[in-house]
């Protein structure tokens, strides 16, 4: 019998989810069930419903959630959950966020067929065994290893320094990085605005740098 795995897509453009679906129904012999979701609120609804989904996809601009709040709300609701991101966006503060918040892959939307492929096989191999074939393939083709599930990064001080920061600075230091104001963030987060100006400062003294222009700059 085929190997089948199910999979959530979360993504509010069909003509995305039907690209997807069209492209990756079957990997090496391992057919893949799509179940789709258009908005956050549909997906963790839908990962109620479904309680054998094996991985989730998740774009991170969605009606109703806001850059990386999304994968953020989604690991606090279903913390067991195997979710990949699935952005069009290769900024490196984002993958790094993605990671420390919980994603165990991250799939670039202009990245080629094969390597998204390659992501996939990785990201739905049975847990313990990263990498390991998922169904047996007559041409004996190799299935990658979990290093294919987030995109190679340079090490860098300023990156270094944001992996010290606290929770809830990176929260704020991810809306910041978002165009978010003060205000903005203030309901966002429910803090006072007094309480974001003091971590928006912090930030800033943290990273070394002069304000919150030259901040945003720095992960462009």
């Amino acid at each position: 019998m085929t190997a089948t795995r199910k999979v959530l897509l979360v993504d509010d453009h069909e003509l995305v989810r039907v690209g997807v679906k069209a492209a990756y129904g079957e990997l090496l012999g391992l057919a893949i069930e799509w179940i789709e979701a258009t908005t956050l609120a549909e997906a963790l609804a839908a990962y109620r419903e479904h309680a054998d989904i094996d991985a989730v996809l998740l774009d991170l601009n969605l009606a109703d959630c806001k850059g990386l709040q999304g994968l953020r709300i989604f690991m606090q609701q279903h913390p067991g959950a195997r979710v990949a991101v699935f952005s069009g966006t290769q900024d490196e503060f984002v993958i790094r966020q993605a990671r420390a918040l919980g994603a165990v892959a991250y799939v670039g939307k202009g990245a080629m067929t094969s390597q998204t492929r390659e992501t996939l096989l990785a990201l739905l191999a049975p847990p313990g065994s990263p990498g390991a074939p998922l169904a047996p393939h007559p041409s004996g083709a190799h299935v990658p290893t979990a290093q294919a599930l987030f995109p190679r990064l340079p090490r860098t001080a300023m990156y270094d320094r944001v992996a010290e920061l606290g929770p809830r600075h990176l929260e704020i230091l991810e809306l910041v990085l978002s165009g978010c104001t003060n205000q903005e963030i203030s309901q966002s987060t429910q803090l006072s605005l007094g309480t974001v100006k003091n971590y928006v400062s912090s930030l800033l003294l943290a990273l070394d740098v002069r304000s919150r222009s030259h901040l945003i700059s720095l992960f462009r």
